[in-house]
């Protein structure tokens, strides 16, 4: 695509982590800003469609802001580098995830294809906005997804121009994407994102682009298309998700597996096998028992009331209040209120709010209002105990979106929820596909020991299996049909 100005850039740069809350979704702050390069051949304007190489399945999208360089810039200071340039425009910084290992750290495949940098539709005048007050806004879909501004960036445009001159003469032309703030995600075939940048009346307008499939084969002289856990995590912006970008859905294998498992097993087989003893949430019960629940977390954090702070960060709009509205399908939100349940921390109508915005379940070591209303909701909701206090008795809402100690455990973003009658356990997602395998063999194991004990059996060898026990064990797996741990 020819360059706004008429002529091409000579380079495209790339900031990897740049706003607050990116950097705390992706769980580190960098001290320093990051770059890569995106060829000018990957170009797009609004209208163009976004083509998704063919075997590929995490079409990356992330709204960002971006700088045409208007006058060259060499060795310029952080005050002098905002006047470089010449206009602001919106930007998707696209790219596939499936082909990031191919080039790891350059991102020339996965982000350098053509068309993954549209531009656009309109570029604003750099000398008329105040550049620490612009505003970013993704949809997908109709549906926002990304809304930031510039005054949370961790490094100013200005700051991002002097560090690249010291080395790099930014010519006329060059573009700068200055980053994506939370909430980027993968868009599907037929999706379209929308990115906007706004300062007061002033806007680019939507740069409006469709993902669709490549009409062509990836030839297979290259690196292929290969995804794993960690790169689905890094694309959906949860760990071991999947689903449309305004959804956080587990694989639906790894959901229904686990499912199937109890709470106890799998508690079982994290200490067992993996070592891991401190992954049950202590000290909560579910509203309903009976009810189960697998999800992947969002999480909230609660610290101790102080007065003094309660109005700038308990009023208004507060992190409870966000938490809520920030979950997605199938997540479950994680709230650690340090053990401490003499105030509540979730009442009716903010469970009823997580249920309709289609949340998988609550759980709080804290206090529950409201008890009777939330258990006659279709959300599963573990907690600490009943209390009928608002939460500024003893709680200040924080933060959201990062590790969180919830009755004794340690729970990340990302990180998968399962409830049942007999608590919530957190499963590691790289670990879940095996722990569903062994779980499954555990519980095999105990349905043939059942029946033992019932026909009257002592517990002497059975309990657990010794090697005679066992080879009756795998007997009675191939008489029922049954694929045991060694049948």
């Amino acid at each position: 695509m020819p360059h706004p100005l008429g002529l091409t850039p000579s380079k495209i740069i790339a900031v990897h982590l740049n706003y607050r809350s990116r950097a705390k979704e992706r769980g580190r702050v960098p001290d320093h800003p990051s770059y890569f390069l995106k060829p000018p051949s990957s170009l797009a304007g609004s209208g163009d469609a976004i083509l998704r190489p063919r075997g590929c399945e995490l079409m990356g999208f992330e709204g960002e802001i971006a700088l045409v360089i208007g006058r060259p810039a060499r060795r310029v200071t952080p005050e002098q580098g905002w006047s470089h340039v010449k206009w602001v425009t919106a930007a998707n910084d696209s790219g596939v995830y499936d082909l990031r290992y191919a080039d790891r750290g350059s991102n020339l495949r996965s982000k350098g294809a053509d068309g993954f940098t549209p531009i656009g539709p309109r570029l604003l005048e750099a000398s008329a906005l105040d550049p620490a007050a612009l505003r970013l806004r993704t949809w997908v879909n109709d549906e926002l997804v990304q809304e930031d501004t510039t005054d949370t960036l961790l490094f100013g445009f200005g700051h991002l121009i002097a560090d690249l001159s010291r080395l790099v003469t930014l010519e006329a032309g060059d573009v700068i994407l200055t980053g994506t703030p939370a909430g980027a995600s993968v868009a599907s075939p037929g999706d379209v994102v929308e990115v906007e940048v706004s300062s007061d009346e002033l806007s680019t307008g939507r740069l409006r682009n469709r993902v669709a499939i490549a009409g062509h084969d990836l030839e297979t002289w290259g690196a292929m298309p290969r995804v794993d856990p960690a790169e689905r995590a890094a694309a959906y912006g949860s760990a071991y998700t999947a689903g449309s970008p305004d959804t956080v859905r587990l694989d639906p294998e790894i959901e229904q597996g686990l499912q199937s498992v109890a709470v106890a097993t799998l508690s079982s087989q994290l200490r067992a096998k993996h070592g891991l003893p401190h992954m049950s949430i202590d000290g909560v019960r579910p509203t309903r028992p009976g009810t189960r629940m697998v999800g992947v977390a969002h999480t909230l954090r609660y610290l101790p009331l102080r007065e003094d702070l309660f109005k700038k960060y308990g009023g208004g709009m507060n992190a409870q209040k966000r938490a809520i509205e920030e979950l997605r399908p199938g997540q479950v939100l994680v709230m650690d209120a340090r053990r401490d349940t003499s105030a509540g921390t979730l009442g009716d109508i903010l469970a009823l709010r997580a249920q309709e915005r289609g949340a998988a379940g609550v759980v709080t070591d804290g206090g529950l209002r409201d008890s009777a209303a939330v258990a006659a909701l279709d959300l599963p909701v573990y907690h600490g105990g009943e209390h009928p206090s608002v939460l500024g008795r003893r709680h200040v809402p924080w933060d959201t979106g990062v590790p969180v100690a919830c009755g004794g455990a340690l729970v990340q973003p990302g990180d998968i929820l399962v409830g049942d009658t007999d608590g919530v356990v957190v499963v590691p997602p790289d670990l879940a596909s095996e722990l569903i395998a062994d779980c499954r063999e555990q519980e095999r194991q105990e349905a043939f020991i059942t029946e033992q004990v019932l026909s009257g059996e002592s517990v002497e060898g059975l309990y657990p299996l010794d090697p005679v026990w066992r080879a009756q064990y795998e007997a009675w797996c191939k008489k029922n049909d049954i694929e045991g741990e060694q049948a």
